[in-house]
């Protein structure tokens, strides 16, 4: 093996991804010297797999919906789909998988990037691994920032792991649409996905373990994409168990308690990710071997750990692209000694972006009330607040639904055809904790999906 490198940079950023990229350029325009580390592509999930092509598939089937709509609206059409230019379009988004464009892109602010798979071996030590077997130790004399993300995890289904299931990756790299598609998890990824495949021209079923899909968010949000997922032809099986999982004769068979098989010739796993911080050595930061994350405070610093931050998946605060870059801001401005407000988790926002979308920020109905508060509740269908402008058969189905506690509000869900476009006045209400006397006083512009947001407010009371 080649003998070990060693050096001692400013800063090491391990993870490449939104959030990492974010701090390692921003910390070399700051004049550090920066390693960024990855094993993988700079720029991570959002822009190869995750976000930017997933919203190209989305969009994509989203236009073959709404031609759908044109009989006995505006006219007649005839709609017959094509998997094929969308899938020419996720390569060129994508590069086709190469990161050259985002490596130039940080090299060019002055940092330096190493391929690598990076571990800690020390707590201000990171050795890296690279594709050629040579090792590099880094002992940086500021900071460590741990912006590893996370990964797929698969169910402990029996003869899952023996068969050739996709992860979101494989769907995303796809060339062609298969007859069929089984998908196991009724989270945003799985539905988002699923609903596009099967508007694009796809068998699709969905099968999800816990009582309903969207588990997570209102359950108001998880009826209105039931029915809409089911209206699109998707099959959906909640509150189903899958006892085994078997592939043979290029097809996978689902067999679920009380008799159900289920046969696709496509298996997606969509159950949720994993953070793997044994992978990278997050022991000798003293956190313990079962941690789902690693414990940060309010300036994103590794407790226990003065000189590593974290930021991102790795931190349990929400797997999105839109907190690692909030919590990068937080991070960079701690490691050059710039104050500036801590992080706050109160008012984080998160789109399902399904047709139509569900957005929502802080606190479920049933979270507040589990906190202990006092709730008041407020629902107001798009099409009442809109006074029939707006007609939920005509695709514009949707509703706000808001959690208040006092004058303030908790938590809000805007579910709608722009349901992630309406949240951001939701989110900045949540998080500003603008009263809600002041909401009642607003003026919302007519005819538009927000204005219920007036309407829900005014029935609080």
């Amino acid at each position: 093996m080649p003998a070990a490198v060693r050096e001692t940079p400013d800063a090491v950023v391990i993870g490449m991804g939104p959030g990492g990229e974010d701090v390692a350029g921003r910390l070399a325009d700051a004049g550090l010297d920066v390693v960024g580390v990855d094993e993988r592509l700079v720029g991570g999930e959002c822009p190869y797999w995750g976000c930017i092509p997933s919203k190209i598939m989305v969009r994509s089937a989203d236009l073959v919906g709404e031609a759908h709509r044109i009989p006995g609206m505006a006219g007649i059409a005839r709609v017959h789909p094509d998997f094929r230019p969308v899938a020419r379009r996720v390569r060129e988004a994508t590069d086709t998988w190469d990161d050259k464009v985002a490596v130039d892109r940080f090299t060019a602010r002055g940092g330096r990037f190493l391929r690598g798979t990076a571990r800690l071996t020390a707590p201000g030590e990171v050795t890296v691994l690279g594709p050629d077997g040579r090792e590099t130790a880094l002992r940086p004399r500021q900071a460590v920032v741990i912006a590893s993300g996370s990964e797929p995890v698969a169910p402990p289904v029996p003869g899952l792991a023996s068969t050739p299931y996709w992860t979101n990756r494989d769907l995303i790299e796809a060339d062609e649409l298969p007859e069929s598609l089984l998908i196991l998890g009724g989270g945003a990824i799985g539905l988002e996905l699923g609903q596009a495949w099967q508007r694009l021209g796809c068998d699709v079923t969905v099968i999800e373990a816990g009582p309903r899909l969207l588990g997570r968010e209102e359950p108001e949000s998880s009826e209105l994409v039931t029915r809409v997922l089911t209206t699109d032809g998707v099959s959906v099986h909640t509150g189903t168990d899958i006892v085994s999982v078997e592939y043979s004769d290029d097809r996978f068979q689902v067999r679920c308690r009380r008799g159900v098989r289920l046969s696709g010739e496509r298996l997606l796993v969509a159950t949720g990710r994993r953070v793997a911080l044994d992978r990278i050595g997050a022991g000798v930061l003293g956190v313990p071997a079962d941690a789902r994350a690693l414990p940060v405070d309010e300036r994103l610093r590794v407790v226990g750990a003065p000189r590593v931050w974290a930021i991102g998946d790795v931190t349990g605060k929400g797997a999105f692209t839109h907190m690692a870059m909030y919590q990068a801001d937080v991070a960079v401005r701690a490691i050059l000694g710039q104050g500036g407000a801590p992080a706050r988790y109160h008012a984080v926002p998160r789109v399902t972006f399904t047709d139509p979308e569900i957005g929502a920020v802080g606190l479920t109905e049933d979270q507040a009330r589990a906190e202990g508060h006092v709730v008041r509740v407020a629902t107001t269908d798009l099409a009442t607040s809109s006074r029939g402008y707006i007609h939920g058969a005509n695709g514009n189905a949707g509703f706000i639904k808001l959690i208040a506690s006092g004058d303030t509000l908790l938590g809000a869900t805007s579910a709608g055809p722009t349901g992630g476009e309406v949240l951001g006045l939701l989110a900045l209400a949540v998080s500003a904790r603008v009263p809600i006397s002041e909401l009642a006083s607003t003026i919302w512009a007519y005819p538009t999906f927000h204005r219920a947001v007036g309407t829900a407010v005014a029935a609080l009371g």
